[in-house]
């Protein structure tokens, strides 16, 4: 286990350069054009590649026709559990529980609502499972976490039973507040290749992904390799806070293997392309080369990438559309510049792309 924190020496950058400033990260988005559905097949949806100078109108199955034989794509394979709990107060009043993060023997970070009022010692009572008097879980208020405004809840499980056990039955996929009509189904917000539980959100850079459009990757000798980020708090938080150079983000678990870092080596020595699926694999792959040389890594990373950042492994990325002001649109601003990037999500918008969790994607080249 270990922990990892950003290097960026704050006393080396200008406060004045509009790179640092969250009022220069906007734009405006009409609400037609925040996906609520996903398309089907997966692979249909539509995809931006984008060069150093030019840039292309695609459709994501034709990913193949962009790369290369000896390339590497690096996928995350965490899995979003059924974080969304209801529950009730002692008083009968109505509560909404999400998990954020697992912290030892079922005591859980969690954002209550309505949450202000709930104080320390309040118990929080969830329905009975199969109609069985014994199947009863309850959660306990431990504290409050400054950091997120969240509650640590500690989950009380009866003897023999397995809190997993009850959030599968009690719980459900939570989908981004912006997605407020979805005709979705539960696997719709799993990547093909999720494995690892712990995700609260979807890696949806990954949804575009059919099994079929894998293996034809592979077969045209594009390699493939997994490593996980339990997306939590830390990737969707907004930044609230003008001088970006003082956001901090919130921790987020990271696993990267020795058998990635040693096929991520290997595609290098071999002049291939480090291509990540999505924000959350460039953060957990650059997040473990902090050092400078990319590591094997199990524990938690607080990265905060954004415009001025020294890149270590990342050579390309596949990435969805992102919010405005969001520490998600500052880290692809930090591979391809702020006022580039903002002006192709102007020529995206114009084209009628869709944006967000269940929208389209960008896939980037920065360098030739």
């Amino acid at each position: 286990m270990g922990e990892i924190t950003q290097l960026f020496n704050l006393s080396m950058i200008d406060n004045n350069n509009k790179d640092f400033l969250l009022s220069n990260y906007d734009y405006q988005l009409p609400p037609e054009l925040i996906a609520q559905t996903p398309v089907v097949p997966r692979d249909s949806s539509r995809l931006l590649v984008v060069f150093p100078d030019t840039h292309s109108h695609s459709v994501f199955r034709d990913l193949p026709n962009w790369l290369q034989p000896g390339d590497l794509l690096v996928l995350n394979n965490t899995r979003v559990i059924p974080a969304r709990l209801y529950g009730r107060k002692s008083t009968g009043a109505p509560v909404e529980i999400l998990l954020l993060e697992e912290k030892q023997n079922n005591c859980w970070l969690a954002l209550v609502k309505p949450g202000k009022r709930f104080k320390l010692g309040a118990e929080i009572f969830f329905p009975r499972v199969g109609g069985n008097e014994n199947s009863f879980l309850k959660a306990t208020v431990l504290e409050r976490d400054v950091a997120t405004g969240g509650r640590i809840l500690q989950f009380d499980v009866p003897p023999g039973k397995s809190f997993w056990d009850f959030l599968e039955q009690l719980g459900e996929v939570p989908l981004p507040p912006y997605i407020t009509s979805s005709q979705a189904q539960p696997s719709q917000y799993q990547t093909v290749y999720a494995q690892q539980p712990g995700a609260v959100a979807a890696p949806t850079a990954g949804l575009h992904f059919t099994e079929e459009l894998l293996e034809g990757l592979t077969a045209l000798g594009i390699n493939l390799v997994y490593l996980t980020l339990h997306v939590g708090v830390g990737t969707f938080r907004p930044v609230e806070v003008e001088n970006i150079t003082t956001h901090t983000m919130h921790q987020e678990w990271i696993e990267v293997s020795q058998a990635t870092v040693e096929q991520i080596e290997k595609t290098k020595a071999h002049n291939g392309r480090i291509i990540a699926v999505g924000t959350t694999v460039v953060r957990a792959l650059e997040g473990a080369a902090v050092s400078g040389r990319l590591q094997a890594f199990r524990g938690q990373t607080n990265l905060f990438i954004y415009p001025g950042y020294t890149w270590r492994v990342v050579d390309a990325m596949i990435t969805n559309f992102h919010l405005p002001r969001s520490s998600l649109l500052l880290l692809v601003s930090a591979l391809i510049g702020r006022e580039r990037l903002l002006t192709l999500y102007e020529e995206a918008i114009a084209h009628q792309y869709r944006f967000y969790s269940f929208g389209d994607a960008m896939l980037i080249f920065p360098h030739q």
